[in-house]
Parts: structure tokens; C-alpha cells; sequence
């Protein structure tokens, strides 16, 4: 599936959309590197937690992120994250980080400074980008962009079995996350979470992953064979 030009793939969509786990399934499948911005947004939280520094204040984390090194180094099984050298790839994914990367990828003054670096590690093509503005404001030229979705009711109930909770209490705690992650990623002022108009858009709300992954796949391949016959 390498034929032509490495390409630029944007995948965006809500949380519990299944974005993150399609990326790097079709990263892994095309020889892409999976560049995750969620990724880089929760080690500067881990981050700023660590330095206790207020995620309501927009100056001290811009100057945070400008001063931050974020590392993603494929793996087989997914990227290592380094967070100034020290390798966060697990603790990142905790309940705590989560809510407080949500908080902090709202503000201009850390997402120009994460922009800019994401742009500068995927220039040169041959990535597959997931997040929620990646194809509207990391790469509004990316050379395929989809834009995954599904019913919330059911995204929830993804995030709750990924998180291997049975209690009801905490599954409730979960839901009522994704509810309120959902309302702040579409309605902040710099970068909301909208389809880009070029995108193709896939409502996963009854689809497996593999399913979704087919459909993916079958979008790449028709711009890669476009490709291949224009070079």
C-alpha cells in the first residue's frame, strides 16, 4: 500500500470516535509514523500537574509548552511518549491526565506553540495524524482527511469497556466526562471540532473496527492510486 508519494492523512473526530486506534492501525499498515497530537497535549498536562501549574491559566502553560520537549518514537505496538526525555507512554493514559489535557488544548497560546510542532514533525509526509483540528488548522492541506463520528450514547460505552470499569458509579463518571469534553471541543473559539469541508466522513455508531479500518483503507487507496498516475 506504499505505491507513489508518502502521503499526509488527517484523521479527526470526537472522543470515543475510535480515531486514535484507527490511526495506528493504519499507520502500522502503511509504514506511516502515527503522529498523536491527543498525545502531546497530555504530556504537557502530565506536565503541568507535575509542576503544579493551574490549568486555568492560559499564560503560565503557553510559556510551559514553549519550553517543553515532546518525543513520539513508533513502536510495534504504539508510541513511546518522552516527556522531557522520560518516558510517560502510561502513565499519560490515566483518568487525571485525560481531563486535564482536555482543559489545557482549549487555550491559542498552547495550541500555536503544539501546532507548530506538529506541523514540523509531519512536513515531510509518510504520517497519519489523528486529533480534532488536524484537518482544518495542523494540516488544512493534508492530502486525505476523515473525519470520524458516532453516536455519543455509544462512544461512552467504548471509553467505558476501554477502560475496564463494571462499577456503574464510574462507568456514569466516564459518560459524563465525554458529555462534557464533547461540549468544550466544539464550541471553543480557536480551532473547534468540525469536519473539515473536504473531509470524508464516517459515522462509526454501527460499525466494528475493522469495518471502520476497511473503510479508511479503501479512502487511502484511491489517493495513493491517484497518485501513482499523476506521478
Amino acid at each position: 500500500m506504499n505505491a507513489g508519494r508518502p502521503l499526509i492523512i488527517a484523521i479527526d473526530g470526537p472522543a470515543g470516535s475510535g480515531k486514535s486506534t484507527i490511526a495506528a492501525r493504519l499507520a502500522k499498515k502503511l509504514g506511516y509514523i502515527n503522529l498523536e497530537s491527543g498525545a502531546m497535549y497530555r504530556a504537557l498536562a502530565l506536565k503541568a500537574l507535575h509542576q503544579q501549574v493551574s490549568l486555568d491559566d492560559p499564560v503560565r502553560l503557553g510559556h510551559l509548552a514553549d519550553e517543553t520537549i515532546i518525543e513520539l518514537e513508533p513502536q510495534p505496538d504504539g508510541n513511546r511518549v518522552l516527556l522531557d526525555g522520560r518516558d510517560v507512554s502510561q502513565r499519560i493514559r490515566e483518568a487525571d491526565v485525560t481531563v486535564a489535557a482536555s482543559r489545557v488544548s482549549v487555550y491559542p497560546s498552547v495550541r500555536e506553540i503544539m501546532v507548530r510542532r506538529q506541523r514540523e514533525m509531519g512536513a515531510s509526509g509518510g504520517v497519519v495524524m489523528e486529533g480534532r483540528d488536524i484537518g482544518t488548522a495542523v494540516f488544512p492541506n493534508a492530502d486525505v482527511k476523515i473525519f470520524l463520528d458516532a453516536d455519543a450514547r455509544i462512544r461512552a460505552e467504548r471509553r467505558v469497556a476501554q477502560n475496564g470499569t463494571h462499577r456503574p458509579e464510574e462507568a456514569q463518571r466516564i459518560v459524563e466526562e465525554l458529555v462534557q469534553r464533547d461540549v468544550r471541543d466544539r464550541t471553543r473559539t480557536v480551532s473547534p471540532l468540525v469536519p473539515a469541508p473536504d473531509a470524508v466522513i464516517l459515522d462509526s455508531t454501527n460499525l466494528s473496527l475493522d469495518e471502520v479500518l476497511t473503510r479508511v483503507e479503501q479512502v487511502v487507496l484511491s489517493k495513493l492510486a491517484s497518485h501513482s498516475k499523476s506521478s
